[in-house]
Order: C-alpha cells, then structure tokens, then sequence
C-alpha cells in the first residue's frame, strides 16, 4: 500500500528531483529546443518567402511572356500586312511594266505592219506603173504605125508645150 499513500521523504525527494530535473532542462535543455524551434521557424517562414516571391516572379515571367507573346503576333500580322502589301505592289509594278512591254510590242507590230504596207503599196505602184507603161506602149504603137499618126501625136504635143509657156 505504500504505493497509494506515500511517505513526506518519497513526496520530498521526488519534488525535489522533479525541481532539480526542471531546472536543468529550463537551463540547457528548453533554449536549445526553443532555439532549433525559432531557427526550425525561421527556416519554414524563409521557404515561405521564397516561395511566394517565387510565385510572385513567376506570375510576373508569365505577364510578361504573354506580352512577348501578344508583341510577336502583332509582330507577325504587321509582317504579314507589309507582305501582302509588297506582293501587291510587286503585281501590280509587273502588271504595268507587262501593259508597257506589250504596248511596246504593239507598237513595233503596228510600225512593222505599217513599213509593210508602204512597201506593198510602192511594190503595188511600181508594177501598176509598170503595167500602164507597157500597154501604154503598146497601145501607142499601135497607134502610131503610120506616118500621120505620129506627125499629128508631135504636133499635138508641141502646142501643148508652147500652150505652157
């Protein structure tokens, strides 16, 4: 039973052990753990810190790629307007220099026909020539195979003549 109702010494002693045992725990024991807690603390407030500035840069990069994203896709579409821009003027300068270079096939076709035709037209005129002066000349000789006829053909043509002047 003298573990139900112990006695002054037993209570004494243990008391005393207790206050000796808690002194020298709160002396060494307790700032060493309350020390290794605030440091332990420290360390989980630091990750915390961390972490959040890591959340806030990473925010931040993703802001600004999606700027760099949107700055290239305006990028692009302005490359894609001057582009288009350039294809047209490039079909449009090749239309022309195309309208120039067939006016100036046309020009050199109308210039050629032409030239063609003056000389078909002086071929057509040396041959009709030619021609009227070659019945002419037959004609005349027909006309003219007997004396009067001649004498009446040189009359006629010297009072033509003295008519002239």
């Amino acid at each position: 039973m003298e573990l139900f109702t112990p006695d002054f010494g037993l209570i004494f002693w243990m008391f005393f052990v207790f206050a000796l045992l808690l002194f020298i725990l709160g002396k060494f024991a307790w700032p060493m753990i309350i020390k290794t807690i605030e440091e332990r603390a420290d360390l989980i407030d630091k990750g915390v810190e961390y972490a959040e500035n890591a959340k806030v840069q990473l925010d931040n990069a993703k802001a600004e790629a999606e700027k760099y994203i949107s700055e290239a896709q305006q990028q692009q579409a302005e490359i894609l307007r001057e582009a288009d821009r350039i294809k047209s003027r490039i079909i449009e300068e090749a239309k022309a220099a195309a309208a120039v270079e067939a006016k100036k096939v046309l020009d050199a076709a109308q210039l050629s026909i032409e030239q063609s035709r003056k000389e078909a037209e002086s071929q057509f005129r040396k041959e009709v020539s030619t021609f009227a002066l070659q019945v002419a000349e037959k004609v005349m000789r027909n006309n003219l195979q007997n004396d009067k006829a001649q004498s009446e053909l040189v009359n006629k043509l010297l009072d033509e003549v003295e008519a002239k002047n």
